[in-house]
């Protein structure tokens, strides 16, 4: 019989399972690609397509694409609820430069 991933890890020790946490947290960080952020979202394509007044087709369209407007991106990462940060890193800076002027609308 199949056991749900729950189950699992409540018979693993308790660091165990925060090494898995941690693990699981730092890879939903990094999301590959507009697809996988708007399931992550819960949403489907009809809801981007509603949101943006566009077909369903035409998001398909989006999520397959590697080059991009910026305002585009924008638009999607707004439609699934959140707001597009664009930030830039340099070796000799320790922490990244956020783009402000691009950013904001």
């Amino acid at each position: 019989m199949a056991r749900k991933l729950g189950e699992i890890l409540e018979t693993l020790p308790k660091e165990r399972r925060e090494v898995i946490e941690t693990r699981a947290d730092a890879f939903l960080e990094e999301v590959g690609n507009l697809e996988k952020l708007r399931k992550l979202r819960g949403l489907v394509q009809k809801d981007i397509a509603s949101h943006l007044n566009i077909q369903q087709a035409s998001v398909s369209k989006m999520e397959r694409q590697t080059d991009m407007y910026l305002s585009t991106l924008r638009n999607f990462v707004e439609a699934c609820g959140g707001e597009l940060e664009l930030t830039v890193k340099f070796p000799e800076y320790k922490k990244p430069l956020r783009l402000k002027a691009l950013s904001d609308s």
